[in-house]
């Protein structure tokens, strides 16, 4: 199967999800890949030009690759909230 980008930052090939940037296998293909991500969270109002009217527990989440850091993904969301899940198919 040849390798077929699905954004930036990812690629599946041979039925995994891995990183684009060192190919490090993430996860099989029509799993979710974001538990097998490095998570680091960080809340919106702490960040540069953050508004005044943002719920204060509002975090970002970022989800880097495990073997070389590179910066998958983010997503906005409340401590506790499951992963917006990217489920892949091909």
């Amino acid at each position: 199967m040849a390798r077929i980008r699905i954004s930036e930052t990812l690629f599946v090939e041979d039925g995994h999800i891995a990183c684009n940037k060192c190919a490090a296998p993430l996860a099989p293909t029509a799993t979710s890949w974001k538990p097998k991500a490095n998570l680091s969270t960080v809340t919106l109002t702490s960040l540069p030009g953050a508004g005044s009217a943002i719920d204060p527990q509002v975090v970002l989440r970022k989800f880097s690759c495990p073997s070389c850091g590179n910066l998958l993904d983010t997503e906005t969301a409340m401590p506790g909230d499951p992963f917006l899940d990217d489920i892949v198919r091909v």
